[in-house]
């Protein structure tokens, strides 16, 4: 038996409403790294969210951010973020999400980002198109780079690791009209499918991060690729660029020219 939509959004209000129950209270923060936190409210959601699938759909496998989900069969493949932006979470930032994403056979099928502070429910439905609070959405119809306000994120070791992503945000903020960095990666993909944000990449991120926004810019008509222009882009290691049709092709270029620019300074 496979999930629908409306599922896949109550469970989401529901760990939305979890997340929000904490909010000015003690959030026992934990530290997984020097910038990757977890607090309470990421664990009683995703163990929310877990339950639920697990009493819905006991045999599908589920992979998780906190808890690594459970197995399961691999013709259905639930992934969950629990609070994509834990940190802006922690300090008190109204940016942060719900992110639940369901494949079958592995394709995504279903995908809900919701937004608890603004009551935003992002839904797509593979072939069904993609919608915020019931209206549809569409990627932006810039064809220029330099009329696009894009968005990215870094890694969280980014001062351990060559792919650090500065280079390519230095080139994008001089390409661009602007280049933001929000925090919540899943909202940033969010906000490329509603047309608000024109272009989103990261070279390093995570499967449960970009599930469901990856088949939310696919159904807003928009192109999903990694940063080398695959289009399995949920293949580890994961990366991603989305963006409309022109856009997606001018950033991969650039994209390209920055990688084999620190190739040669090697």
């Amino acid at each position: 038996m496979k999930p629908t939509l409306n599922f896949l959004k109550e469970i989401a209000s529901v760990a939305g409403d979890i997340i929000q129950q904490y909010v000015g209270d003690d959030l026992n923060i934990e530290h997984k790294g020097r910038t990757d936190l977890v607090t309470i409210a990421d664990h009683d959601s995703e163990a929310y969210l877990i339950d639920a699938i697990h009493a819905a759909f006991p045999d599908h496998a589920i992979i998780a951010e906190e808890s690594g989900g459970k197995e399961g069969q691999a013709d259905h493949q639930w992934y969950l973020d629990p609070l994509d932006g834990t940190l802006n979470y922690a300090h008190g930032l109204p940016i942060y999400c719900v992110s639940i994403g369901y494949a079958f056979k592995g394709q995504m099928t279903l995908g809900v980002i919701y937004d608890p502070t603004r009551e935003h429910y992002f839904c797509a439905q593979r072939g069904q198109g993609a919608t915020l609070n019931g209206k549809p959405i569409h990627v932006s119809g810039y064809s220029n780079l330099i009329d696009c306000l894009l968005v990215t994120g870094f890694p969280n070791d980014v001062w351990d690791t060559p792919e650090d992503n500065t280079a390519n945000f230095f080139q994008f903020t001089r390409r661009a009209q602007s280049v933001r960095r929000l925090g919540s990666a899943a909202l940033d993909i969010a906000y490329v499918a509603a047309g608000w944000l024109d272009g989103f990449w990261e070279v390093e991120i995570f499967q449960w991060d970009i599930a469901a926004g990856g088949l939310l810019v696919q159904e807003s008509g928009g192109v999903v690729t990694d940063t080398f222009g695959n289009p399995d882009y949920m293949k580890k290691p994961v990366s991603i660029l989305c963006a409309n049709a022109a856009i997606h092709a001018q950033m991969l270029e650039v994209l390209a020219e920055v990688r084999e620019r620190n190739w040669a300074e090697k």
